[in-house]
Parts: C-alpha cells; sequence; structure tokens
C-alpha cells in the first residue's frame, strides 16, 4: 500500500518550514482507495516567491486547520504504507518536522518518483515533475499546488509501476530504513545546529576530528551529510558521535578556517587541500612601445605575477573582466590577434593603446588600476566583513600584501587603532594558498570594505 503526496511550504529557513498545503491520496498498486486534501495554517508567514509559485497566500490559511488539528488524519491514512512523493526525502522530512514539534517520532518507509524515473525512464530530457509528465503526455492541473501536484504523481508512479515488469527496482529503492531518515541521536544534532555561516565539525567516539567543514547554513549541511547515500557517506553517518560549530559570520572567514583546520588536523573523511591550490597568473609584461601588457600565464612562467588563478580559464575570464571594466585594449591583452587596431577601438570601447592613440601613462595608469583592484600584492589593509551578530564586524588583517590574522570588533575605535585591532587577531599562517583564497573571494563578492592602514 501507498500513501502518495505531495506538500506546499511557507519556504524559509532549512527545517523551520511550515506546511501550507497538503493532499494524500491511499493507493493500492490499482486505485485510489483514499484521499485526504487540506489547507493547512502555519501560524507564519509565507514567503513572497511562494507566494507568486502557490497562488497561496497568509489571508486564505487564517481559517485553515493548523497541523495538530490534521495530524491524526495524515497519521491513520498513511498508516502500514509506503510514502510515495516527487523529490520524496523532502516532503518526508517537512512531514517529520512537523510531527517532532508536536512530540511525534512519525516514521514510515518512502519511495521518490525522482529516483525511479531516472532508472526506468533514463531517456527524458527533465525529471522536474511538470516537465516530465508533460512529456509522458500525462494531463496535469493547478501546477504547484498539493493536489494537482500529488495526483499527477499518482498518474505517473502507475506507469512506473507498470514498466518495472522485474519488479527488481522497486525492491531496491524501498529501503528497509527510508533515505533521508535519522536517528535520534542524529536528529538531536541536526537540531543543535545553527542556520549560520561557519565552520563545523565531526568528532569520532574518541573525540578527534573525523570531518570539517565550512557552510553558509551549518544545520542544512550537517543534515544533508547525515542523509547522502553512498559507503563512504553512511561510514562517516555512522562514526559521528558529536559534532561542534564555530559561527563566522563572514563567508571568507569560514574558508580560511576552514582551510587551515584542514591542514592542521587532517580529518579521516576529507581530501586535504592541495600543495598549491592555484596553477596560474596574470603576468605583466611591457612591450616595445611601454604599454603594459597582460597575459594568463602558468606561475612557473612568470616572473611579473599578479593574481593566482586555479586554472587558465579561471585566468582569462577575469582578464576579460577586467579589459572590459578598465576599457584595457583587447590587443595589448592577447584577446584580439587584431594585426592594426582592435574592434573595440572602431566601437569605442578601447582608447587606441593599440595602435598608440592613447598615450602610455594614461594606458598604463588604468593597467594598474585593474591589477590592484582584486590584488593583495604589497597591501596594508583590513578587509571588513559581517560579524557573528547584530553590530558586529570580521576584520581579516593584511600586511605586505600576506594574512596576517582575523578577529572581531564591534567599535569603530578598536579598528582605527593597529595596536588594538593587533590583540584582537588570531593568526592564520599567510601562504599562497591564504591569498588565493582572498582574492578568488574578492573577485566574486563586492561586499567588503576595504580599509588602508
Amino acid at each position: 500500500m501507498y500513501a502518495i503526496l505531495d506538500i506546499e511550504t511557507t519556504g524559509g529557513k532549512f527545517n523551520e518550514e511550515g506546511i501550507t498545503e497538503i493532499a494524500i491520496h491511499k493507493f493500492d498498486g490499482h486505485k485510489v482507495i483514499d484521499s485526504f486534501i487540506s489547507l493547512v495554517n502555519p501560524e507564519k508567514e509565507i514567503q513572497p516567491f511562494v507566494v507568486n509559485l502557490t497562488g497561496i497566500n497568509n489571508k486564505m490559511l487564517r481559517t485553515a486547520p493548523k497541523f495538530h488539528e490534521v495530524a491524526k488524519r495524515i497519521v491513520e491514512i498513511t498508516e502500514d504504507t509506503v510514502i510515495v512523493a516527487h523529490n520524496a526525502q523532502f516532503d518526508y522530512r517537512i512531514l517529520r518536522t512537523e510531527f517532532r514539534r508536536l512530540g511525534y517520532n512519525y516514521q514510515r518507509k518512502s519511495l521518490c518518483t525522482v529516483d525511479l524515473s531516472k532508472a526506468l525512464l533514463p531517456d527524458a530530457d527533465s525529471y522536474s515533475l511538470g516537465k516530465l509528465v508533460r512529456s509522458l503526455g500525462i494531463p496535469v492541473s493547478d501546477r504547484h499546488r498539493a493536489n494537482g501536484d500529488a495526483l499527477a504523481t499518482v498518474k505517473l508512479f502507475k506507469l512506473l509501476l507498470a514498466k518495472d515488469s522485474e519488479k527488481a527496482i522497486i525492491k531496491e529503492v524501498i529501503r528497509k530504513e527510508a533515505q533521508g531518515e535519522l536517528s535520534d541521536k542524529q536528529l538531536d544534532i541536526v537540531r543543535s545546529m545553527p542556520n549560520e555561516t561557519g565552520v563545523f565539525y565531526m568528532h569520532g567516539k574518541e573525540g578527534d576530528i573525523i570531518y570539517l567543514s565550512k557552510s553558509t547554513d551549518i544545520k542544512k549541511r550537517v543534515n544533508q551529510l547525515f542523509t547522502k547515500t553512498g559507503d563512504r557517506s553512511r561510514k562517516l553517518a555512522k562514526d559521528t558521535k558529536k559534532v561542534t560549530f564555530e559561527k563566522t559570520g563572514s563567508e571568507l572567514v569560514a574558508l580560511l578556517k576552514e582551510h587551515q583546520e584542514l591542514l592542521r588536523n587532517r580529518p579521516k573523511y576529507n581530501a586535504i587541500p592541495r600543495k598549491r591550490m592555484f596553477s596560474h597568473t596574470l603576468c605583466l609584461t611591457t612591450n616595445d612601445y611601454g604599454y603594459l601588457e597582460l597575459k594568463s600565464t602558468p606561475i612557473s612562467q612568470c616572473s611579473e605575477k599578479w593574481g593566482y588563478f586555479n586554472g587558465d580559464f579561471s585566468a582569462k575570464n577575469h582578464l576579460f573582466k577586467i579589459t572590459k571594466d578598465f576599457t584595457l585594449c583587447d590587443k595589448l591583452n592577447g584577446i584580439s590577434e587584431a594585426r592594426g587596431s582592435c574592434s573595440n577601438y572602431a566601437e569605442g570601447k578601447c582608447k587606441g593603446a593599440c595602435i598608440q592613440k592613447e598615450t602610455v601613462e594614461d594606458y598604463n595608469i588604468r593597467v594598474m588600476e585593474s591589477l590592484n583592484k582584486y590584488s593583495l600584492k604589497n597591501k596594508d589593509i583590513v578587509l571588513v566583513d559581517k560579524g557573528r551578530e547584530l553590530g558586529e564586524n570580521a576584520a581579516i588583517l593584511i600586511k605586505k600584501g600576506s594574512l596576517v590574522g582575523v578577529g572581531y570588533y564591534d567599535l569603530n575605535h578598536q579598528i582605527n587603532n593597529i595596536h588594538i585591532l593587533e590583540t584582537l587577531i588570531t593568526p592564520i599562517n599567510g601562504t599562497q594558498n591564504a591569498n588565493f583564497i582572498i582574492e578568488s573571494y574578492l573577485r566574486k563578492k563586492k561586499t567588503l570594505k576595504t580599509i588602508p592602514l
């Protein structure tokens, strides 16, 4: 017996969503023998993007039953069934979360029609519910509403059952323990984690760190690690006896701490960072006319290096960006192979350095501005980022182009006085890899404030 369901939620932080609508169809393998469909008052606001997607708004739910009022009916209709849903791990997790809030440990086996479809319909262009059922000619109405999607899943499931002539796949996918189901101890661990940025540490029975990682949502990432399939993931989940964490606020601080502590602790389930995380740089040379030229070059082949990149593609991408943003010359930077002026000159996007129309001094100033914007080279600065709580800031101290350490402050005079600032800083090794992490972050993010020392 199967309970084919679909759930709509409020959206929001992981494991903090509320149910706004639920539809369950009890299916005996041939026909639907019972159904339960209801709006649900989540007792919290619905995210605007969810309102736009589903059409369900807060006003519609004011008089709807709350979850505790429909919980008994859900238990009854799903009793002795296998939960079936499109992306079952999501729907099953949401149900278990709501029941846990009531102090009830809700457990069912589960079956995912995404997994089944990938095995039985390997040539499908997409496995999203809407696109998949349309490609199969299955009619669907009220898309992104619980009953419309649940009925479409019923029809899809009937088709998949018919295709599974050997019944081998269904036997394999219906697990003795439902996918995504956590033990009580793991549930307690996940509950204790914050939905915040930082570094978390998974400890073995002796207290040793067996895995660590940075995340912008620690709770979500720990839950994912506990529910992932694969031998290595299952071993990690089994060996983890405790999880601790350190909030950083700043993603950059989390990245730097993760790198340093991977090298220091070398956890058994982590891949240790390569000795050198980068391979290319922007190499600065001067042509016969005195104009500065830039080119993506392997680190070992350049004497005047500007920036670290993890490959030729990444370096060239950045070169294209700064050439455009600073009105540099495609020809001088090796992007164009024109014999005369580059094509951008005719379009007014190049000032003519390619044919010596722009002065060497003016052009070279812009080249250096483009390099200095994203590079730490020879700089004495503090990078200011988000702190761990309201009113606090993270400070990343750079001296002579090298990382000194990271710290936190909440008063401006603390950062304006270098002696006070240095006492707040926790040292981190200023390696080339640390510079690569910082410069890569600066190229992707625009949120950091830079204060010269």
